[in-house]
């Protein structure tokens, strides 16, 4: 027993080597590749995905960072460059456009487009002054009466003037009657009109000889306007589609065509108008609210005030 407590503790100690090419340094190296690598390949897509613009701006900021922390401004003009600071004005450099120039050459581009539709629209009522002439000139129904039509072109669009003559009148007298040249006459204008996307104005016009007969009230105001209707509905007989009309009016002799001799024959005609674009725009427009500014006060208001009660 006394042997047994004497005998030596033996510690086995077992001593482990690195291990080899089956260590784990290597796997160190290769994550610190692979995120070499990465980030490598992350600026590369940056650069290839960066406007000409914005590589110059952020090369002008890596030149003289001083001088853009000292003055302020950004790198890249008024690129979308993150790096803020840097260079001069490249918002003209390819890929990128200055905004307030960009928002100029779209109003450039706009005016330009209606500029060019405002030619179109001319040249589509030249070629309609054209054809009706020709119509005039080739159709036995209209050849005859030619010195009764009128054809030119004013601020407002294709102007088609049917007048009296002294000894052949368009309507019975004092009456919105047609006769039936007339009626001829105006259902071969609106097969014509028909080909054209224009809207349509019609009026009627009297000479100044007042109206003497029927009811007290019917003036030459309401015979001129009675005569353009008459006008209108041979018009759409003829061919033209009701939707181009937008405008029937009788102006009596407000507008005569001879000014010397108001009660000249010239002056009763029906007026037909092929409206441009600057006249459906203006008459889109005349229900548009005006804002008027108040002198005294310096205030707009949208609406037309109310006069006072009297008291």
């Amino acid at each position: 027993m006394a042997d047994e407590g004497l005998r030596p503790i033996i510690v086995k100690r077992i001593k482990k080597s690195g291990g080899g090419a089956h260590g784990g340094a290597w796997k160190i190296a290769y994550a610190d590749f692979v995120t070499a690598m990465m980030a490598f390949f992350l600026l590369m897509w940056l650069l290839g995905s960066t406007s000409k613009g914005d590589l110059n701006g952020i090369a002008e900021y890596f030149k003289n960072p001083l001088r853009i922390a000292m003055a302020g401004g950004e790198g890249s003009g008024d690129s979308d460059s993150v790096i803020k600071g840097g260079g001069t004005d490249l918002s003209k450099a390819d890929g990128k456009v200055n905004k307030s120039e960009a928002a100029e050459k779209k109003t450039l581009s706009l005016k330009a487009a209606k500029e060019e539709l405002i030619v179109q629209d001319a040249e589509r009522l030249k070629t309609l002054k054209s054809k009706l002439e020709e119509a005039i000139e080739s159709k036995e129904s209209l050849k005859q009466y030619r010195k009764q039509l009128l054809i030119d072109i004013t601020t407002e669009g294709l102007r088609i003037q049917v007048v009296d003559e002294k000894n052949r009148p368009m309507f019975g007298s004092a009456s919105a009657q047609i006769q039936p040249y007339t009626r001829d006459i105006l259902r071969e204008i609106g097969a014509l009109l028909n080909d054209m996307p224009n809207k349509i104005s019609l009026s009627g016009h009297t000479d100044a000889t007042p109206y003497s007969t029927g009811e007290r009230s019917y003036s030459n105001w309401e015979l001129s306007a009675d005569r353009a209707n008459a006008s209108r509905r041979e018009l759409i007989i003829g061919g033209m589609d009701e939707s181009h009309m937008v405008r029937v009016v009788g102006l009596a002799s407000a507008l005569p065509l001879d000014k010397e001799d108001l009660k000249n024959p010239i002056n009763r005609r029906i007026s037909i108008i092929v409206m441009n674009r600057q006249a459906e725009e203006s008459f889109n427009n005349e229900g548009n609210v005006v804002n008027v500014t108040n002198e005294d006060t310096g205030k707009s208001d949208g609406s037309a005030s109310a006069p006072a009660p009297r008291k």
